[in-house]
């Protein structure tokens, strides 16, 4: 028998044919989806157009502000409230004090809210749950409650009128204890003791195993401490009387007039003081993502 004698398998066609087809569409899952992505578009719209009139609003002279009927788009756009903004007020001096006070205090507050969640996730004592409690407490409180105490034992301790007096309050936060201890209840406890076997100490530990894979928290916790302190308005202007030592929010402020408001110079410092902000989140944002935390165990 020769090879052109071999006969064929009578299923050989439809099955290339049925190799050749699609998988179907999850025509569910796409219908499902829509309505959810509207509404964020929605969502987004409602959030983002006031902040978009508002960055208009400072493109446009002073007496177009106001002027019926009222405009999204500025018809003569001009920088001149940047320009009176950052002329009038010393906002070179201002930023540059505002941006040593978040640093420091972002510095200090991830490293003590880091080895502060380490020990209330991985060290059993009662006095630490207690601890704990107390941390938590303080969220349940208005800041302006905080603010008397805060300042008599600054000033007790000759710190007023200093910038270590605005940075020592701001280190230990309630919120970033309790991220750190979130995630580190998480880390499990076989790769601690696996560390522990191998003879690392506790110091160890916690700088070459705990302190890596809790970066994105880590970068969490900085975007959001120096947001908060580069938005502190209270706190700087009751703990400050030297102009010199003034921050952006202060400088921001003392641009208002007693009589009148140049709403087109402060709306112009306004996004000014914005700019660093979305800087900073744009920059450490990809950053944020979710740590392996299962990366030094077996299976």
């Amino acid at each position: 028998m020769t090879t052109t004698d071999i006969p064929r398998p009578a299923d050989a066609g439809p099955a290339r044919a049925v190799s050749k087809k699609r998988p179907p569409r999850d025509r569910g899952g796409l219908r499902r989806a829509v309505p959810a992505t509207t509404l964020l578009w929605i969502l987004a719209c409602l959030y983002g157009l006031p902040v978009l009139w508002f960055i208009l609003s400072s493109l446009k002279p002073a007496s177009d502000l106001f002027s019926y009927p009222l405009s999204l788009v500025p018809h003569n756009p001009t920088l001149s409230g940047y320009l009176t903004a950052w002329r009038s007020a010393n906002f070179s001096q201002y930023f540059l004090n505002t941006a040593l006070v978040c640093v420091i205090t972002t510095i200090l507050t991830v490293g003590v809210s880091c080895c502060t969640g380490y020990a209330l996730a991985k060290y059993d004592n009662r006095w630490l749950k207690a601890f704990f409690i107390c941390i938590l407490a303080t969220t349940m409180l208005p800041g302006e409650v905080m603010l008397a105490p805060s300042f008599l034992v600054v000033r007790n301790l000759g710190l007023y009128n200093s910038f270590t007096g605005i940075i020592l309050p701001a280190v230990l936060t309630a919120t970033g204890c309790f991220m750190f201890r979130q995630f580190f209840l998480t880390v499990p406890d076989e790769l601690v003791e696996a560390a522990r076997i191998d003879g690392a100490r506790e110091l160890s530990i916690f700088l070459r195993i705990m302190v890596p894979i809790s970066r994105p928290i880590m970068l969490t916790l900085a975007i959001l401490s120096f947001q908060w302190r580069w938005n502190d308005y209270i706190w700087p202007l009751l703990m400050l009387n030297d102009p010199d030592k003034f921050t952006v929010q202060i400088g921001i402020q003392s641009i208002v007039g007693a009589q009148n408001i140049n709403w087109s110079v402060l709306l112009g410092a306004s996004v000014i003081s914005m700019i660093p902000l979305i800087v900073i989140f744009l920059v450490f944002q990809r950053y944020v993502m979710g740590a392996d935390i299962n990366a030094g165990l077996k299976d």
